[in-house]
């Protein structure tokens, strides 16, 4: 196994092609064939599907590009150390989020301190962000009452009580809270599957005994919004991140305790990485 091969696999892995990672490579296309047909011909491994429009990698080739995404992150780091004039950092720090809300300040003094890093902001459910920060796809996660997980570094947030969200006119003007059992008498407008805040939702209803069932199902919390503004049910979130959308109201659930307490989590792997580290200090 030679570098040249690897670092030929792994731009057509990135870009999705050999004439594309021959342009970024300079070099020609011929040249990065050879070099990825003798990488797999010396490991009797397939690594890509090859058809007339497009090339897509194999599974044997998905799980090496996520050790070369890690060999090449290193051989930046060590280039890094290296030159003293990058010392400080430069590149792009990638956020995935189940709320931006607990990391937006922290981004604007990043941003202040390292202008000369591009940060890019995502939001998923926790599953969404477990998955990014494993395939290397983000550097910092942000996750709601996150469990047990093997290789990560944590940073404990804050908690936020979960309240209800309605419209203007679903709900009298003069009540501020509901009860929990009291949920039942409204359309109820869910996340999907593998939402913390749907989890303990169904979690306290097991508990009580309160039945709570969806109306409706929706992808993300900006689709839930969006639907409970238009007066369809009542949907919830951490309170943190309610906002100032005038369409909307917020209620306290009273009867259960429900919070999400949000953690910012890393690859232990990777808490080397030169702008990993400026964010944890910002942060701190």
């Amino acid at each position: 196994m030679r570098y040249a091969q690897l670092r030929a696999f792994h731009h057509v892995a990135l870009s999705g092609g050999f004439s594309r990672a021959a342009a970024t490579l300079n070099q020609s296309q011929p040249s990065i064939s050879d070099q990825v047909r003798k990488l797999e011909e010396a490991h009797d491994t397939l690594l890509f599907h090859r058809d007339t429009r497009q090339v897509r990698l194999t599974e044997a080739g998905q799980g090496l590009l996520r050790l070369t995404r890690r060999f090449f992150e290193t051989e930046e780091e060590i280039a890094e150390y290296l030159d003293r004039n990058r010392a400080v950092p430069t590149g792009q720090l990638r956020i995935v989020a189940d709320s931006a809300a607990h990391v937006t300040p922290a981004i604007g003094r990043f941003r202040a301190a390292h202008p000369g890093v591009n940060v890019s902001l995502w939001t998923g459910n926790t599953q969404e962000v477990l998955a990014r920060l494993r395939n290397y796809d983000a550097e910092i996660g942000v996750a709601g009452n996150l469990g047990a997980a093997k290789g990560l570094d944590r940073v404990e947030l804050e908690r936020s009580p979960i309240v209800a969200i309605a419209s203007h006119g679903l709900i009298p003007e003069a009540q501020d809270k509901i009860a929990f059992a009291d949920l039942t008498n409204w359309p109820l407008i869910f996340r999907e599957p593998g939402s913390r805040t749907r989890e303990h939702l169904e979690a306290a209803s097991e508990v009580t005994g309160v039945k709570l069932v969806p109306s409706v199902q929706v992808e993300g919390r900006e689709a839930m919004r969006e639907l409970v503004a238009t007066g369809a049910g009542i949907g919830f979130l951490s309170e943190a991140e309610f906002g100032h959308d005038r369409r909307l109201r917020k209620f306290a659930i009273a009867g259960v305790d429900l919070g999400m307490s949000e953690t910012l989590v890393t690859l232990s792997a990777r808490r080397d990485v030169p702008v990993i580290r400026a964010f944890l200090r910002i942060l701190a």
